[in-house]
Order: structure tokens, then C-alpha cells, then sequence
């Protein structure tokens, strides 16, 4: 009995988790660092190879910290969101540019804007690996004292930004962390 019972279980349990697996969101990871510090890093800067940039520029701001390439397409999709979100300066955009080419990077922010307060040079991604990222574009929502809140993989939408980033900054704020 138990031999024909036992397959019978085993294919309804994995027909259950596939079917849960349909109704889950692939833009939504869960990140180890929710909750946690920014991790400890320092990069040259993009436009001032000769300055770092640190996780102390995160302290004292809810900011964004946005993760990406020239190499990158869904970048390159995203990136007029991005220009109108920081010309309305609800936070300030920091970029991380991932395992790129400075001249292209530098390129590229002449030719079609430049949304970011300040931009991290990562070439080797060593940086990015410690943020947990599995590619670009990645977004990190980091509160007034350093710790990352929230984290969105791929690219930024309006639809995104009206109705996960705006109530998490707003929330951020009413909080005052």
C-alpha cells in the first residue's frame, strides 16, 4: 500500500510548491542586509577618481543608493525614471557603477543626464558582491542612520516609485530614521 501511496504524496507536495511558485514575485529577493548596516566599503569616486566614496555618505539622509552599468540594457530602460525622480529631490541617488568602463560610464552620464548626487566606481564588483547584488539595476532604500530598508532588483518604474519608494521614504521620514 505504501508503495503506491508514498509517489502519490511526493507529486502532490512538489505539484503544491510549483504552484505556489507561480504567484511569487522574481523582482522581489529577500536580502540578508534588510535591517542592517550599509556594509563598510570605500571606492573612487566616477567624475573624481582621486576622492572615495564611503557609507558615510548615507548617515544624516534617507537616500537611494542605485546599482548600475553602461553595459547594463534594463539600465540604460530605467535611467529617464530615474533623471525625473532626482530632479524632484525627494532623496538624494547615489549610483554604484558596476563592473564598468569609467570613460563609458562618464560618456554616458554627459550624453543622456546625470541623476546622481554621487557616483561609486566599482570596477572589479567586489563592492557590489558585498551589497548582496545579483546584477543590475539593483535599488537600495537606506534610512537616516545607515541601514539598508528596503532593496528592489531591476529596473525602476513609476509604478515602483509611486507605490514602493515614495510610502517607504514617507514612512522613513514620519519615523525619523
Amino acid at each position: 500500500m505504501w508503495r503506491y501511496l508514498l509517489p502519490i504524496v511526493v507529486l502532490a507536495a512538489l505539484i503544491g510548491f510549483f504552484w505556489r511558485g507561480l504567484y511569487l514575485n522574481p523582482r522581489i529577493v529577500p536580502s540578508p542586509l534588510i535591517g542592517k548596516p550599509v556594509p563598510v566599503f570605500s571606492l573612487p569616486r566616477l567624475h573624481d577618481p582621486d576622492s572615495v566614496f564611503t557609507q558615510e555618505q548615507f548617515h544624516g539622509q534617507v537616500a537611494l543608493l542605485n546599482v548600475w552599468a553602461t553595459w547594463c540594457v534594463a539600465c540604460r530602460d530605467e535611467h529617464a525614471t530615474l533623471l525625473h525622480f532626482a530632479q524632484q529631490g525627494v532623496v538624494p541617488v547615489y549610483g554604484l557603477d558596476y563592473k564598468d568602463d569609467r570613460r563609458s560610464a562618464l560618456d554616458w552620464l554627459a550624453k543622456d543626464g546625470n541623476p546622481y548626487a554621487a557616483v561609486a566606481f566599482d570596477a572589479s564588483g567586489d563592492v557590489a558582491i558585498n551589497w548582496g547584488v545579483y546584477g543590475a539595476p539593483e535599488t537600495f532604500l537606506i534610512d537616516s542612520h545607515g541601514v539598508i530598508r528596503y532593496k528592489y532588483i531591476g529596473p525602476l518604474t513609476p509604478d515602483i516609485i509611486d507605490k514602493e519608494l515614495l510610502p517607504r521614504i514617507a514612512a522613513l521620514r514620519r519615523t525619523g530614521t
